[in-house]
């Protein structure tokens, strides 16, 4: 699964989430935290909130209230969950490439992730945001944007590579009419899959641009440069999972659920030097050499267009083939947005085709 939801059942909760999130896994040369948060969405641009995530402006808007002046946007009851972490985590190939590739390379593919996922948070925002108002929350009308605070974590909790990033959603959101109100919790849960799908697309197609040589992988998929077999030695956190529901003969998601818990440990502080650096150490040790894994990729992809076996495109056929189900996906959703007003028959032809798209590889992250 690409994408993941989850709610902050109270503002004490997620200030402690805050906490953990700006930390990430990474330090300083002196050993300081270093914090990666930065604000999104159309509802940050109303309340003047934009570059880095202060603690402060956090709990302003988890309490209803604006940062900048203290007026009150929603009122908050005992019952109010302040708000939503939905995570987007990067195919294993993508995050190991990310790791073991020169600087200016991990940069381009860092881009192309926080892209994806702004991408991401953006469709939902234009589609699957809704707030109500009025007696008993009758009427439900679209947002005119979302709150966002997004932090980018590099690291499963083993120290492998695994890019993800946290997208929380504050439940607090501008109506058109210039009021605010609470959302609509539902929609959000509805359209993890669609988001996963629309993150999927376009990080993949920001790689093929990059130079990246993508192939099929289930209904997702990853980069030919990495062989699986590396994959799996990146992989730590998830071969401890199943391990554990081997043990304790977990079988459902929800056991998955419990044995990732039973495994979950703090991560260790490291300086980005000594893990790059033991990333690297770790793939020589494993004889894999990424220069010429991707000299070898890319003489491979010239012979077969020499040929005529393959299109002379940048895209490859595999590539083509794996995306095929997220651009029919995207195309259904911009008719959908297109024709919003019209009514559940176009909700349920895009759940339908979510489906084609929803099943991904094992996915390490927090």
């Amino acid at each position: 699964m690409v994408a993941s939801i989850s709610a902050r059942r109270s503002v004490a909760a997620a200030v402690g989430y805050f906490k953990h999130m700006a930390s990430d896994e990474y330090y300083t040369r002196k050993g300081e935290a270093e914090a990666d948060g930065e604000w999104d969405g159309r509802g940050a641009e109303r309340l003047a909130l934009e570059g880095p995530v202060q603690k402060r402006d956090f709990e302003a808007v988890l309490k209803g209230l604006d940062p900048k002046t203290g007026a009150r946007l929603t009122q908050i009851g005992k019952s109010h969950a302040p708000g939503w972490d939905m995570t987007f985590s990067a195919p294993k190939s993508v995050s190991v490439m990310w790791a073991l590739a020169p600087e200016a390379d991990r940069r381009k593919i860092e881009t192309a992730h926080r892209s994806a996922v702004h991408a991401a948070t953006t469709h939902l925002e234009d589609t699957h945001a809704f707030t109500r108002r009025g007696k008993g929350g009758a009427i439900r009308e679209s947002v005119a944007g979302l709150t966002i605070a997004r932090f980018h974590h590099h690291t499963s909790r083993d120290l492998d590579p695994q890019l993800h990033t946290h997208a929380f959603i504050f439940n607090t959101a501008p109506r058109r009419d210039g009021s605010w109100g609470s959302l609509v919790s539902r929609d959000l849960y509805k359209a993890q899959k669609e988001a996963g799908a629309v993150y999927r697309q376009h990080l993949a197609n920001s790689l093929e641009r990059d130079g990246h040589a993508v192939e099929r992988y289930g209904s997702s998929f990853r980069l030919k440069a990495i062989p699986r077999d590396i994959e799996q030695a990146f992989s730590k956190r998830r071969q401890a999972i199943e391990q554990a529901a081997d043990t304790y003969g977990y079988r459902t998601a929800k056991g998955m659920e419990l044995a990732a818990l039973r495994t979950r440990q703090a991560k260790r502080p490291r300086t980005h030097e000594a893990l790059f650096d033991a990333w690297k150490q770790e793939a020589r040790t494993l004889g894999f050499d990424l220069a010429k894994a991707r000299q070898h990729q890319g003489l491979k992809q010239t012979e077969l267009q020499r040929s005529g076996a393959a299109p002379r495109t940048r895209v490859s056929p595999e590539a083509g083939r794996a995306l095929s189900s997220a651009q029919r996906l995207l195309s259904a959703i911009a008719f959908a947005a297109r024709s919003r007003s019209g009514g559940g028959g176009l909700q349920v032809s895009l759940r339908t085709r979510t489906k084609a798209v929803d099943h991904e590889g094992a996915r390490e992250r927090d």
